[in-house]
């Protein structure tokens, strides 16, 4: 059983390199190869549990800052890959639908001002945030926690797929 566990989190960390390594080979957008990476840690955390995609999460982020050609998109997917495995408890945890927006919204923000402070101040990257104003960076902020709070619903939608229709087909 440990076999099928490994090659299956195995061939998921290697789809979320990948769909970072495409990302950012096509220039299509800095949160859009995280947002599909993350989206492929879903059927190792289904199936085997928080662990299992922690170890997969890991690994894929390790691979994407070695690998990925755009370094902010693998840091982007470093600061929030973990959040499909820390999902599930925050629904346990909080009951309350508007509680946990605004829980949600708070941790994003946090890790945000984080990512960027560290893109920005540590690496030297993206420096042409600096100069902007602080309307557009604010804008920036808000845009990037409305693709977090996007995202939250499409693992929620995704978590049902899986287990609805496609889990069925990888696992008979």
């Amino acid at each position: 059983m440990k076999s099928k566990q490994m090659a299956l989190c195995g061939l998921l960390t290697a789809l979320a390199v990948v769909m970072m390594v495409l990302a950012g080979a096509m220039g299509i957008g800095t949160f859009v190869g995280p947002v599909l990476a993350v989206a492929a840690l879903l059927p190792a955390l289904e199936e085997y549990g928080p662990k299992a995609a922690a170890l997969t999460y890991a690994a894929a982020a390790i691979l994407g800052l070695l690998l990925v050609p755009e370094p902010e998109l693998a840091m982007v997917y470093a600061a929030f890959g973990w959040y499909p495995i820390l999902r599930p408890w925050l629904n346990r945890l909080l009951p309350s639908r508007p509680l946990r927006v605004l829980v949600k919204l708070a941790l994003s923000t946090a890790v945000i001002l984080l990512l960027y402070g560290v893109l920005l101040r540590l690496l030297g990257m993206t420096a042409d945030l600096l100069g902007a104003s602080a309307l557009f960076n604010l804008t920036l902020l808000v845009l990037g926690d409305m693709i977090f709070l996007l995202t939250d619903r499409a693992l929620e939608r995704l978590a049902v797929l899986w287990h609805r229709k496609l889990r069925k087909r990888f696992f008979r």
